[in-house]
């Protein structure tokens, strides 16, 4: 009887040269998520414990817990200490966690919206946008350093939300002037202008008001800098609704990847999602903006990390940034601290520091995208 030799299984078709590689299964692994949170938690105990007086790390969990319902630890921290950790750091703290996930979050919404990489809300415009509209409050308002932040607390962010939705409209324009295609190219191109353009409204203000020059230019630069509560109540109902817009929508920019005719089909409405998710990510970047000034580069940073170590699907990319964003923003403070005590370096030229070459990697790993 002659056997007859078993049939290999058929190997699987050849991917074509060019053809990008299939992407990771969508889904947010625990792992990551705990990882996230973990991230979060590492970055509160150290902005609290390091400083001009440094503190231990245990002793600042266990008061940080003491402010938990219910809670009564032994932290060994005196009263001084204890002022100083709930009343002047952890504010503080807090405010740039926010704030790093707010523009992390608006990075990674932004880079869906447009299916661009290097997207995010500095290099679109919108913080240049949101930065003249909050200038022009501070100059014409005759506000100073504090009255920039606190002495208005309903002009300052509406100021900045219009800014920035003006930005960002501009750039969506302006980068479809040529045609119907809004090509990633042409929006990083149209950013730099509106940018260029907002930046020079915003000196020629400066100049007509000279004496708001210190009040501004200490602004522009970034600084997390907080006198108690006020602040991180002002940004969180807009930290709250932004979080929450964007993070339902993960799943439609998901399909918003695929082009609008493929969304379309599905039953999307391409620009009714995408108008609502620019108006979501604007308000966040606004909020952050208006509270700490110019910080670059979080949107690039961040989700761009995110993209690269835990996938692509937006339902991974967005709710990974906020809290990813939320703790390098505050270990970034730790640094512009603690680098040159007693001096403090001002929080937005350490992210420029490590965004520019981070920058520079991104751009060279999406060419293919800006052809």
């Amino acid at each position: 009887m002659t056997r007859v030799a078993p049939v290999a299984p058929a190997a699987p078709p050849a991917r074509p040269a060019g053809t990008p590689p299939v992407s990771r299964p969508a889904g947010l692994r625990p792992r990551w998520l705990v990882g996230g949170v973990v991230a979060v938690l590492v970055a509160l105990v150290a902005g609290v414990s390091l400083g001009p007086v440094t503190l231990p790390p245990g002793s600042v969990a266990a008061e940080l817990l003491n402010l938990l319902p219910g809670v009564h630890l032994e932290s060994g921290l005196s009263e001084r200490e204890i002022a100083i950790v709930t009343e002047l750091r952890l504010p503080r703290v807090v405010l740039g966690l926010l704030v790093g996930g707010l523009l992390a979050l608006a990075g990674g919404c932004y880079q869906g919206v447009f299916r661009n990489p290097l997207a995010d809300p500095y290099l679109l415009g919108v913080a240049a946008g949101a930065g003249l509209a909050v200038t022009a409050v501070i100059a014409l308002g005759g506000a100073g350093t504090e009255g920039a932040l606190t002495g208005l607390p309903l002009t300052i962010p509406l100021a900045a939300f219009v800014g920035s939705l003006g930005a960002v409209a501009l750039t969506y324009l302006l980068g479809a002037a040529g045609g119907r295609s809004r090509s990633p190219a042409m929006l990083i191109l149209a950013g730099v202008a509106v940018s260029a353009f907002l930046s020079a409204g915003q000196t020629y203000l400066l100049q007509r008001n000279a004496d708001s020059i210190q009040a501004v230019y200490s602004w522009l630069l970034g600084r997390l800098a907080t006198a108690g509560w006020h602040d991180v109540l002002l940004v969180l109902p807009y930290a709250v609704l932004t979080t929450v817009v964007v993070l339902l929508h993960g799943r439609e920019l998901d399909v918003l990847s695929v082009g609008d005719d493929e969304a379309s089909s599905l039953g999307l409405h391409p620009q009714r999602s995408r108008y609502l998710l620019i108006a979501a990510a604007s308000l966040g970047t606004a909020a952050a903006v208006s509270a700490t000034g110019l910080i670059g580069f979080v949107g690039i940073i961040v989700p761009h990390t995110v993209r690269l170590l835990a996938g692509s699907s937006y339902r991974v990319i967005l709710p990974l940034s906020l809290l990813f964003g939320a703790a390098f923003l505050a270990l970034t403070d730790v640094v512009a601290r603690t680098a040159a005590a007693p001096a403090e370096i001002p929080i937005g030229v350490v992210t420029a520091l490590l965004g520019g070459p981070f920058f520079v990697l991104v751009l060279r790993t999406a060419r293919r995208v800006l052809t």
